[in-house]
């Protein structure tokens, strides 16, 4: 790890956990950096991250920090909102060892698990026995029930199956005093029932008032008719009284659900009616709001009924008679029962992507900080008319959503943090003050934090208030556990990341989405963190599925950046933990289509090595891997043998690739050797990039023949044009710019007389994509299923028969991110193909996999899912592999000889 030696006092710390067994603790640079944001606007430097491996390792940690008075904040997921997750002391990681389900009982309905145990984990444990758990945040494939408590999170169905609180059957801590035990048991928890036992009147008036009445501390649940239930009372408290050690958690049986689009001129208009659509009858689990300037920013949505608001609802009644009762009642323009289950999860995954979508979908960047709000839901569409005038009124915009059938409102706001965070601090204030119109709460799931808590004092009264800080002193007297939250609050704007001022380098890219600049295009990171979920479905992030450390994910290598670019630990582009941090990152670009605000950690990272190595020395796979097609175009025909004979070992050393590496071999003669003269009338020009001219000739042969039978002309575009990728990749942008825009000037012409076609998908990408960063210009080139469907679709060619065909398809990553594979599969599908998707990366990923120093993580990259699925695949199955990459780790890892979809469709039978 990066970084100086800890100072003396992070030095006792150290010290102190190691004496007590906790042994995986960290004060570095890098892990410093990773850990001093969540998914809000705060950035708050912790002195060191322990991740504890067992929950007595967490009981050792407070009694660590106790000892040396240093404060102790619990972090899940890393994804809190409002700062609740991010602290200057010791932060604990519970996901790395404490994510295990102990037990799941299906006769009580109950789960048992450790604090670390990510929610979509739980359901998967559940499910065998026809159970799930009921709260599901839309962070659901990440978040952890352990944050889930600290939050009280409640997400799109607890309409139907209530809040964490609601679930909670017992719950094992340890408190800010030491101590250890059930929350209802021992000194803690008496002396806390006692503490409203003077109050009672007091606290029924002010408390539980309706369900989302989430901000402060939950004491309705201190009442003796509910039971004197402290562990309730712990959930929603932020750890700020105690840390969770163990959840026992009610579960609810699966049932099948139905779902109904009412659409809506407007999100207030949608919010007059969900009181009509509670009350009409059928049992509802989720009435949820979506604005069109979300489902905007969404390449492929299913259909929606007419409107710019729309609701979801989900019922679990009949479908026909639960549907027209909503209906009846919704007075809503149009609306849809969608009852194709892929439709329905399509929708669902642009509503748990809001979070992110919400963030791009203005002029500015929005952000979080005030985007959390509730009200009874009889107000709400009186309270987001209230809200629309407020952001009018402070000249900003802002995209509501949110949980609408329990009156819980979230917006994602276009803060300009310019003025030091005036503006911000004056909006918060004007809109805590307004919703106390309508006995609202601040926040309605996600927790006050450091963005909410100073404004208590405007939603509660002085006796409430003070009682929040005898239950502090009660469970924490010390102080130690996440302070500057609900008791003795840090400042709003305090500590406020986007406030910073940057010290950005003059670019080499042009980051044409981010107005030029590469801190606000890291700064598209909002930490959601859906990088970070143990099992993704897409690309993303591949390195992470593989190690599981925050650095190699998404989110930790934005986080660097970050510091780097603004802030005070990273300095600079060329500290080592910036090197440290994207040394794992295999340029997959995943992230650019599979991160909700389509944060691109590939182009980062060659900006980033170009800055590093501007005027330095570089490592010699730089030199060799990466001007590949500089050395592939100076190698005589048939000299690829080499590669196998006795100078193999000899290459590998000069060129910094691993010894358990083979080298690809270069064909006999390229692909526009072997193609000749093109004739003189063309419909169609396959571009030969490198990698199809000098390695995989074939598939340009193959591409002619398919593309005839499909009754066009092709022909291989006879001058050579090479894309700059591999420079691209390495950061050696003076000369992929170069290249590329040769590319360009190379193939335009042949664009303009016909269609060009590129079949190595990261060099077609790179000329759909990143040429624009570089040269401000692209060429207009399609994928070889894009012109086929075009065929199929004008009844000018029949796909071959491949009926009883097993397909198992890995898909080149810059095909599924920048390209789309949903072309290729249809393609197949309608051959009658069986088709197997690999999500995931294959782990070769260019030079990455073939460099020393990475060749464990690319095999256990292709252990997530390519292996397996090959393995599993029939003895005839075809693997599917359009990429370079791809069929070279297939070969290497597996023995298998891949296939490029061209060579399938022209030569089925083979």
């Amino acid at each position: 790890m990066t970084g100086a030696p800890p100072d003396p006092a992070t030095g006792d710390l150290l010290a102190e956990l190691r004496g007590r067994g906790v042994t995986d603790v960290d004060a570095s640079t890098l892990t410093r950096a990773l850990y001093s944001s969540d998914a809000s606007l705060y950035r708050v430097v912790p002195r060191a991250v322990a991740r504890p491996r067992h929950p007595d390792e967490v009981v050792a940690a407070l009694e660590a920090a106790r000892a040396v008075g240093v404060p102790v904040t619990a972090r899940g997921a890393g994804t809190s909102i409002a700062g609740n997750a991010v602290g200057p002391g010791l932060v604990l990681d519970t996901v790395r060892h404490l994510g295990k389900v102990l037990e799941v009982d299906p006769e009580a309905r109950t789960a048992r698990v450790w604090p670390g145990t990510v929610h979509a984990d739980l359901q998967r444990a559940a499910a065998p026995y026809g159970l799930r758990y009921g709260p599901d945040p839309s962070t659901h494939t990440r978040c952890t029930i352990g944050g889930m408590v600290g939050n009280n999170a409640c997400g799109s169905r607890a309409l139907g199956y209530g809040r964490t609180a609601d679930t909670v059957r017992d719950l094992q801590v340890v408190w800010g005093t030491g101590e250890v035990g059930r929350a209802g048991d021992g000194a803690v928890g008496r002396a806390l029932v006692d503490l409203v036992a003077d109050d009672l009147g007091h606290v029924r008036m002010h408390f539980g008032r309706f369900s989302r009445q989430v901000s402060g501390y939950a004491l309705e649940h201190l009442l003796p008719e509910r039971g004197g239930r402290v562990d309730r009372f712990v959930v929603g408290s932020e750890g700020t009284l105690g840390l969770a050690l163990e959840a026992t958690v009610d579960l609810v049986p699966e049932e099948p659900r139905t779902l109904v689009v009412l659409g809506y001129p407007s999100m207030a208009e949608a919010a007059d009616a969900v009181p009509a659509i509670l009350a009409s009858g059928p049992r509802l689990v989720a009435c949820e709001g979506l604005d069109h300037r979300i489902t905007d920013l969404v390449a492929s949505v299913p259909p929606l009924p007419r409107g710019a608001g729309w609701l979801f609802v989900e019922t679990t009644s009949d479908t026909a008679t639960a549907a027209a009762a909503v209906v009846a009642a919704a007075g809503a323009l149009d609306h849809r029962l969608v009852d194709d289950e892929r439709e329905a999860a399509a929708l669902w995954r642009i509503r748990e992507d809001g979070a992110g979508l919400a963030a791009r979908s203005l002029e500015r960047p929005a952000s979080s900080g005030w985007e959390d709000t509730a009200v009874p839901p009889e107000h709400l569409g009186a309270w987001l008319r209230d809200l629309d005038g407020l952001l009018d009124e402070h000249g900003l915009q802002g995209v509501p959503y949110g949980h609408f059938g329990d009156g819980c409102v979230h917006v994602r706001i276009d803060f300009a943090f310019d003025d030091g965070g005036r503006r911000f601090r004056e909006f918060l204030v004007a809109g805590a003050t307004a919703l106390q119109r309508y006995g609202g709460s601040l926040s309605g799931e996600h927790g006050d934090g450091r963005a909410r808590s100073e404004l208590l004092p405007l939603m509660y009264d002085e006796r409430s208030l003070a009682l929040f800080a005898a239950a502090k002193a009660v469970a924490d007297p010390e102080g130690l556990l996440n302070p500057g939250v609900l008791v003795d609050p840090a400042p709003l704007d305090a500590d406020l990341r986007p406030a910073r001022p940057g010290h950005e380098p003059a670019l080499a890219l042009r980051m044409v989405d981010d107005g030029g600049s590469l801190a606000a295009a890291v700064h598209r990171c909002t930490g959601v963190g859906k990088c970070v979920a143990p099992r993704p479905g897409g690309v993303m992030c591949p390195s992470y599925v593989a190690t599981r450390e925050e650095k190699d994910s998404t989110r930790g290598r934005a986080r660097v950046l970050q510091e780097a670019l603004d802030g005070t630990l990273v300095h600079g582009l060329d500290d080592p933990a910036v090197a440290e941090a994207l040394d794992l990152c295999l340029g997959c670009k995943g992230c650019a289509s599979d991160c909700p605000t389509g944060v691109d950690l590939a182009t980062y990272k060659a900006e980033a090595l170009h800055q590093q190595y501007r005027g330095r020395r570089r490592p010699r796979a730089h030199h060799v891997l990466g001007a590949l097609p500089r050395w592939a175009a100076l190698a005589p025909p048939g000299s690829g043998a080499l590669v196998r004979g006795p100078v193999a070992a000899l290459a590998k050393a000069v060129a910094g690739v691993d010894r358990r590496r083979s080298l690809p071999a270069l064909a006999r003669t390229s692909a526009r050797r072997a193609a000749g003269e093109p004739p003189a009338d063309v419909d169609v020009w396959i571009w030969a990039d490198t990698f199809t001219d000098r390695f995989l000739p074939q598939t340009a042969a193959a591409a002619v023949e398919v593309l005839a039978a499909a009754g066009l002309r092709a022909a291989v575009v006879p001058e050579a044009a090479c894309c700059g990728l591999t420079w691209f990749t390495t950061g050696q942008l003076d000369e992929a710019r170069a290249r590329v825009a040769d590319a360009v000037r190379t193939l335009a012409p042949y664009a303009g007389r016909g269609t060009v076609v590129g079949l190595e998908p990261s060099c077609l990408a790179m000329l759909r994509g990143d040429a624009a960063q570089l040269v401000g210009g692209t060429v207009e080139i399609s994928t070889l299923a894009e012109v086929l469907t075009r065929q199929l679709e004008a009844g000018a060619w029949t796909p071959p028969d491949l009926a009883g065909v097993e397909v198992v398809a890995q898909p080149h990553c810059h095909h599924a991110s920048v390209l789309g594979w949903e072309k290729d599969e249809a393609l197949l599908r309608a051959a009658g193909a069986t088709v197997t998707r690999v999500p995931g990366c294959c782990g070769l990923a260019g030079s990455f996999g073939m460099e020393r120093g990475h060749y464990d993580v690319s095999v256990a990259v292709a252990e997530s899912h390519l292996l397996p699925a090959v393995r599993a695949a029939g003895p005839g199955a075809v693997v599917l592999a359009d990429g370079l990459s791809c069929r070279h780790q297939l070969a290497d890892l597996a023995g298998v000889p891949a296939q490029h979809l061209a060579e399938l469709l022209a030569r089925p039978a083979q």
